[in-house]
């Protein structure tokens, strides 16, 4: 049997330790026939997940909700790395210093849906209203063309003038920055915005309740796939480009080994109960989670924290 890992963003650092687990071999160490497919944007891939379309999904451990209320249903494995990991960058002559979240009025900012939750949390946790602001948040004009990475799209649409900024993964802020066009605003994990914001959520691997259920080895062997090659990134960053080529574009080829050196201090399988609470509330504030809290244990697989850690 092949396994489908469901990504909402191929083109990434962000969900990069999937991809890079399946392509250097470590699931098939564990026995684990695997396959990427990119799935756009976060709730579908979520959604293939709940219908049996996919068997893992590489995405936001808080995403699940789009399709399992309370996340009954799902199962966070491990994380992919710690802390909120998208970035706000604007057109490089606005006039906007680093951190400054109070200089986005009656900008245009590119997001794609799904994400677009953790700017507009953001910005309600420093204190903005963005229709007060006139701070428009969306998908850029003509939308994300099929098999394109929202990135990589969003940093045309600043070249091209069509939006004034974008909030996005590593690569798509890369891409643009390095390109002259735009500087980074907001990186939550590095200090930006509101402290509150680095445990709205984090990238994780999830699977289904059923599949830890009847298949309790495959799920053990794919978070040991992912310490592995979490622990193999951090050994050596050079290896993402072998993973990267054929396929990424060839720029961002040529840009994932510094991204990834760069989220090696973040490259950590466990799942903390800070990042639980705080995901809660992100989530409840959203809008995605009513009821209350869930409970640790109802969203995280507990039985593989022992594994977390090697």
């Amino acid at each position: 049997m092949t396994y489908k890992v469901a990504l909402p963003d191929l083109v990434s650092n962000s969900y990069f330790p999937a991809i890079a687990a399946v392509e250097l071999g470590y699931f098939k160490e564990e026995g684990i026939d695997a396959e990427i497919e990119l799935i756009f944007p976060v709730p579908e891939s979520f959604a293939a997940l709940r219908d049996g379309r996919c068997d893992f999904v590489a995405g936001s451990a808080h995403a699940p909700l789009w399709a399992f209320p309370r996340w009954e249903g799902s199962k966070v494995l491990c994380a992919l790395s710690q802390g909120m990991y998208w970035f706000l960058v604007l057109r490089h002559d606005i006039d906007v210093k680093k951190g400054n979240v109070n200089g986005l009025k009656g900008l245009r900012l590119g997001a794609a849906p799904g994400v677009d939750v953790g700017l507009r949390q953001l910005l309600i946790a420093a204190g903005i209203d963005a229709e007060a602001e006139n701070i428009t948040i969306g998908l850029p004009p003509g939308g994300i063309p099929e098999g394109k990475s929202f990135g990589v799209v969003a940093a045309q649409a600043l070249i091209d003038g069509e939006i004034d900024g974008f909030w996005a993964n590593g690569m798509g802020a890369e891409v643009a920055i390095t390109s002259g066009i735009a500087k980074c605003i907001i990186d939550v994990r590095r200090g930006d915005g509101p402290p509150a914001a680095f445990n709205f959520t984090q990238p994780a691997l999830v699977t289904t309740q059923k599949l830890v259920d009847e298949q309790p080895d495959v799920a053990a062997g794919a978070v040991r796939a992912i310490v592995k090659t979490l622990n193999a990134l951090k050994a050596d960053a050079s290896l993402a480009t072998k993973v990267a080529e054929g396929l990424f574009p060839e720029k961002e080829t040529g840009l994932i080994a510094t991204l990834i050196e760069r989220d090696q201090p973040y490259y950590d399988a466990n799942i903390s109960t800070d990042l639980v609470n705080g995901m809660n509330a992100f989530a409840s504030n959203a809008g995605l989670l009513e009821g209350g809290p869930v409970a640790y244990d109802d969203i995280i697989t507990s039985q593989f924290r022992d594994l977390w850690n090697g």
